[in-house]
């Protein structure tokens, strides 16, 4: 008994999985291979594929320091990424020598006091120890070759983007990842390992991805049958459509997993984040990521989708960035997708010519000894948490989710209802103590929200007022549609017949008011009204089938 306590509490403290490895897929989900049921991927990204070849952030902490923010983070798994060359080209070279080549001065102190046995590592053995780290932190790695020559990623004429550019030499690239696949091997905390990151430029074509997508993922697979692999389209992982004609003509053993990248400048289709039209920039954005990439996980033959990098600039300047991030967090929730946030790093030893750089898209600061923004990691809580499962025999309920905050619809015994962490017990406690699931039932636009094991529903009382939980299901107040493109404004009628959106009253408090319905954007960047944004009426029901 005391054994089996122990063990429970190093999967808690630790975040050691409780699940087994490897992993395998069925149809769109990635699953435990033995038990089948799945397995999310919760994934940070984290560089070692720039000029100085090594995990970032070794010069401002130790390395178990900062593994161990990553779970504390509600990360699952670290995107690991690496160049062609360290294996190929500079497989002996030690950390020391790339560092003095480099002139990275500060950066060399940084590591002796932090991490000092790196410097005398090669760049290859150095990539071991991060990765033994993570296994020995419970933390789940995908190896990411992410471009041949080690530098910043990614220029679209800048020889590293597609087979036979002056950088990518096919042969040397699958070496490099024969050799990745079995140095790895029996290293269960390797669960997946990707053909190449964003593959892109003028030479770029179909023929030649099928051909090498096909080569690669077979190298992986000979030399390490238990992996994952990852496979991503041409135009910087934002289009598969030729598979919609012709498929990749292995699954490796259901071991096959697509992957795409959307970001706020992504595919520019149109519509910035920021223009009048919000809903419009949300649905056009979002249909295009589903017909290009997102499709896969659809259909009669449906594969994983890893959405293996998105994030924004973390120092929250820009509304558009905001605007983004919610249409995001409303998809990201609503398929329960895996994905992994671009970046977990708050610095760079060098990168572009430049040494000591800040990445403000990261998670951590520049010093690595804080997250930069908790409210942006809060935001985030409900889609770090797996929501469907294929194994599961748990009946579909709804998860009532504000896109912009982040936050749940919670309820309490005074039959109110509020936005709260997601983090929090999806339950309350009436009068006679009682503890109901934090569930919502929904059948359909124009049916009512119930909450699950109660004969109350969402009720509208009139704008600029607090809904309330109400046994009246039949009313027009009672009764709840999704208006505007992006189906994201949860809506009743009044009694006079006027339309009324769910909004959340402020981002300072957690009260949710109705009010009239907000669909264009009319409000100036300058001396803005954030009530007045659209934005702030978006509500999605996530599906579950497990919380």
């Amino acid at each position: 008994m005391i054994k089996t306590i122990l063990l429970l509490s190093l999967f808690f403290v630790l975040g050691i999985p409780c699940f087994s490895l490897p992993l395998s897929t069925n149809g769109r989900w990635i699953v435990d291979a033995k038990t089948g049921q799945r397995v999310k991927l919760t994934c940070a990204n984290w560089p070692s594929h720039v000029e100085s070849m090594l995990a970032e952030g070794l010069d401002k902490k130790p390395l178990d320091y900062i593994i161990h923010q990553l779970s504390r983070n509600h990360f699952n798994c670290v995107r690991f990424t690496y160049a062609t060359h360290m294996y190929t080209r500079y497989a002996n070279r030690t950390v020391s020598e790339t560092f003095d080549s480099l002139n990275l001065t500060d950066a060399k102190a940084g590591i002796a006091k932090y991490n000092p046995s790196f410097l005398s590592m090669t760049h290859v053995q150095a990539f071991d120890a991060v990765v033994d780290q993570f296994g020995a932190q419970g933390v789940l790695v995908v190896l990411d070759n992410q471009v041949s020559r080690p530098t910043w990623c990614c220029g679209y004429d800048d020889g590293n983007g597609f087979f036979g550019d002056k950088d990518f030499d096919a042969e040397e690239w699958l070496q490099a990842l024969a050799t990745v696949a079995d140095r790895f091997k029996g290293k269960s905390q390797v669960i997946g390992i990707s053909t190449r990151n964003e593959l892109r430029g003028p030479s770029s074509n179909e023929d030649d991805w099928y051909k090498y997508m096909h080569e690669g993922g077979s190298t992986i697979h000979r030399a390490n049958p238990d992996v994952l692999i990852f496979v991503s389209g041409i135009g910087y992982a934002s289009d598969l459509t030729y598979l919609q004609n012709k498929s990749l003509d292995t699954n490796f053993d259901n071991k096959l997993v697509y992957e795409a990248h959307w970001y706020p400048f992504s595919w520019g289709v149109g519509k910035t984040w920021d223009l009048e039209d919000v809903n419009g920039a949300c649905y056009d954005n979002t249909q295009y990521f589903v017909n290009h990439t997102g499709f896969v996980i659809n259909g009669e033959k449906p594969f994983p989708m890893f959405l293996g990098e998105f994030g924004i600039d973390q120092r929250g300047l820009s509304r558009g960035d905001e605007h983004f991030m919610a249409c995001f967090m409303a998809y990201a929730a609503d398929t329960d997708v895996d994905w992994g946030f671009w970046a977990w790093q708050g610095s760079y030893y060098y990168r572009e010519n430049q040494t000591g750089t800040e990445e403000t898209f990261g998670v951590m600061n520049f010093n690595w000894n804080r997250v930069r923004n908790p409210e942006f990691q809060n935001r985030m809580q409900l889609i770090t948490k797996k929501l469907q499962d294929p194994s599961s025999n748990s009946s579909t309920s709804y998860i009532m989710f504000h896109a912009l905050s982040g936050s749940c619809i919670h309820t309490d015994g005074n039959k109110e209802i509020y936005a709260t962490s997601c983090k929090a017990p999806r339950r309350w406690s009436d009068p006679a103590g009682d503890v109901i699931p934090m569930k919502w039932l929904h059948d359909g636009d124009g049916a009512p929200i119930r909450l699950k094991g109660t004969k109350l529903c969402l009720k509208a009382l009139g704008e600029g007022l607090a809904p309330i939980l109400s046994e009246d299901c039949s009313s027009p107040q009672s009764s709840w549609k999704f208006l505007s493109k992006t189906k994201l404004h949860l809506a009743a009628t009044d009694e006079n017949g006027e339309y009324l959106c769910l909004q959340k009253e402020s981002p300072y408090t957690s009260k949710i008011l109705t009010n009239a319905c907000i669909f264009m954007n009319e409000e100036p960047e300058c001396g803005k009204d954030p009530q007045k944004d659209p934005v702030t009426q978006w509500f999605k029901l996530v599906k579950t089938n497990l919380l």
